[in-house]
């Protein structure tokens, strides 16, 4: 494991347009790490700013807690449809291996990147190694420095979401809160950034990364505030 590590690390030092992405989505129970789970996910890879549109990914998993009318209220996944769906040990070993070493993108990356985590460590030993870039980080980044049209934020509300990052490039929303469709939308979202980051002078994937880590994780209850009533 040490050394798949040290491969996934060398990987986020490529040019951007020479990485692979896996831009990813899950669907939870709840925010609360310590008690919900996970109940879809979805992910679509990229190569460079080139969308796989038949390179995705896509699983519901039986969670490890109940859900709730909350949650079936935001992503639409009934106890009926999971019930005999498999495990997260089954689903997330085969999310894993899609993965591969790939750099991971999403929105608000640390809330998927802590349930996937904590799962890893639970199962396999292990935390999940790749790299991620936060697109809302990202965004937030680029909007000081106005590479965007029409002013930092315009149009935007004080706590928007990933649909509104969407509206905001013209990106069409539908079927919202399905894993495997807001990771499509995260990747469009994602596409309009590359050039606007090359612009800016970054060219590797690396110093994506390490705007991304400049995120607070504590400010994620600001972008997902009752969501699910908590």
């Amino acid at each position: 494991m040490p050394a798949m590590t040290v491969r996934k690390e060398r990987k986020s030092a490529a040019a951007i347009e020479d990485s692979r992405f896996v831009v990813i989505d899950t669907e939870l129970t709840g925010l609360d790490e310590r008690r919900d789970s996970l109940v879809s996910i979805g992910a679509v890879r990229m190569q460079g700013g080139r969308i796989g549109m038949g390179d995705t990914f896509y699983r519901m998993i039986n969670p490890r807690r109940s859900l709730t009318s909350e949650s079936v209220l935001i992503h639409g996944i009934t106890p009926s449809e999971v019930e005999t769906k498999p495990a997260v040990d089954v689903v997330l070993r085969e999310f894993l291996e899609y993965c591969g070493d790939d750099i991971i993108v999403g929105f608000c990356v640390s809330i998927d990147m802590g349930f996937l985590g904590r799962e890893a460590e639970r199962l396999f030993g292990h935390a999940v190694g790749n790299p991620a870039i936060d697109i809302q980080r990202v965004f937030e980044w680029l909007l000081g420095r106005g590479f965007f049209p029409g002013g930092a934020g315009v149009g935007l509300p004080r706590r928007y979401q990933l649909y509104d990052i969407a509206r905001y490039f013209d990106i069409e929303v539908n079927g919202a809160h399905n894993a495997l469709i807001d990771a499509f939308i995260t990747a469009q979202i994602f596409q309009r950034f590359i050039p606007a980051v090359v612009r800016a002078g970054i060219k590797r994937s690396e110093e994506l990364v390490g705007i991304s880590r400049k995120f607070k994780g504590g400010e994620r209850q600001h972008y997902f505030s009752g969501m699910f009533g908590f």
